[in-house]
């Protein structure tokens, strides 16, 4: 046997860098596939993240305002407008203001001075399960952590971090913060579809929160990584410090109401699928690939969504018996959509690729799809669209022959 002796990688992220490293000469083959699309990380590093989704943002407000004003002037509905009322409405804002260090440490001096009570949180961009995190309210902080150095000296950083305003008013449940990891599977991004998993699951903090200055530095106050709280004495070895998705939204609907619930559910489904299109037209769309995101959302007071960060390679490890139930399902339903999907037909796959598809899957029964539900499937909305436009030709066809016979 060989390294290319394969069918199907569970890769990790360095693994694949070094699967689609072009210096290695390696193709992939027909049938192998693998879990990462070679520059996942423009979703799953923290800083290329929170910039591709702010210029996506913008972008699609100023093709909305166009449409808008263009509309206003009597032109009529535009094709920016279709756009516009789909599915999936764009949220206002959905990830914190961010800044990337030390390259926008002035920029961000001047937001900090403009909201001078605010409180951030700096994370390294490529670390994970808490390691490196702090919060900062006092400009000194992050001075004394740089090293003293103003601006900061670049050859002082080990590793670039972000920092991002700290959401100070989370929703809290029996007084406690917790966040949101929920995932999606992407088999393909031009045109993108996804699917949601119904298992996702809260992670609760140990001790009760508190905006306090003097609970800034208690990690088991404020970081909900499981890595992080599983220190802490109080720490629940049986219910592993999490709660299910579902029992979050009978808590929402208990106290708000099943409109508020209802609406939760649309905004979070909102966030995911303008995050993925935020990144679809950089992502490289390789046909062998596919990707289980864990996206972690944190719920404010208002039940507004916030985007924290993107997992490439979520933690399958489990904590209690629910956990390892909840992911085995997990794993077991996605390979499968990937690999029930990848053995469709031929000739479907020649039909997806005729219609403008650069790579991903056939169709699959909703009972096939275990615990997953489709979040968007942006083929078959076009499928519809020209399906409705093949429609309306044909109408106008039938009216003008009516016309035309009297």
């Amino acid at each position: 046997e060989t390294d290319e002796d394969w069918d199907f990688y569970w890769a990790s992220v360095h693994t694949v860098r070094q699967v689609f490293n072009p210096e290695n000469g390696r193709r992939l083959q027909e049938h192998q596939i693998i879990n990462h699309y070679p520059n996942h990380y423009e979703i799953t590093r923290k800083d290329l993240m929170a910039r591709n989704i702010k210029r996506y943002r913008k972008d699609r407000e100023r093709q909305l305002e166009q449409s808008s004003n263009m509309e206003a002037a009597g032109h009529g509905p535009t094709g920016l407008s279709v756009a516009a009322v789909e599915e999936h409405e764009l949220p206002a804002e959905w990830v914190p203001t961010t800044f990337a260090l030390p390259s926008d440490y002035a920029i961000f001096v001047e937001e900090f001075r403009r909201h001078p009570n605010a409180t951030w949180i700096a994370k390294p961009t490529g670390q994970a399960q808490g390691r490196g995190i702090f919060l900062v309210s006092k400009l000194n902080q992050l001075k004394k952590w740089s090293g003293g150095q103003k601006p900061f000296n670049q050859t002082l950083f080990r590793e670039p971090y972000i920092i991002s305003k700290y959401i100070q008013d989370p929703l809290l449940v029996g007084g406690k913060k917790f966040d949101l990891r929920v995932y999606v599977l992407v088999t393909n991004y031009r045109p993108l579809k996804a699917y949601l998993y119904r298992g996702g699951f809260c992670r609760f903090c140990v001790e009760q929160y508190s905006s306090d200055v003097a609970e800034i530095d208690n990690v088991f106050v404020h970081l909900t990584n499981v890595a992080v709280q599983k220190q802490a004495e109080d720490y629940n070895d049986r219910t592993g410090g999490k709660w299910d998705i579902d029992d979050l939204l009978l808590f929402v609907e208990g106290t708000r109401g099943a409109a508020a619930r209802d609406k939760l559910v649309t905004e979070m489904e909102a966030v995911l699928v303008h995050s993925l299109k935020a990144v679809q037209g950089v992502m490289i769309n390789d046909r062998h690939c596919f990707e289980m995101y864990g996206f972690d959302i944190l719920l404010d007071s208002a039940l507004k969504p916030w985007l924290l960060e993107v997992n490439a390679s979520p933690s399958l490890s489990t904590t209690t018996d629910e956990d390892r139930i909840l992911k085995t399902r997990l794993i077991h339903d996605v390979l499968g959509i990937v690999l029930g999907s990848r053995s469709t037909s031929a000739s479907a796959q020649a039909d997806a690729q005729a219609n403008g598809a650069e790579g991903g899957v056939g169709e699959l029964s909703v009972a096939s799809l275990g615990g997953f539900y489709c979040l968007i499937d942006e083929g078959r909305q076009q499928q519809l669209r020209q399906q409705q436009e093949e429609l309306r030709q044909k109408a106008g066809r039938d009216r003008r022959r009516l016309l035309t016979n009297r």
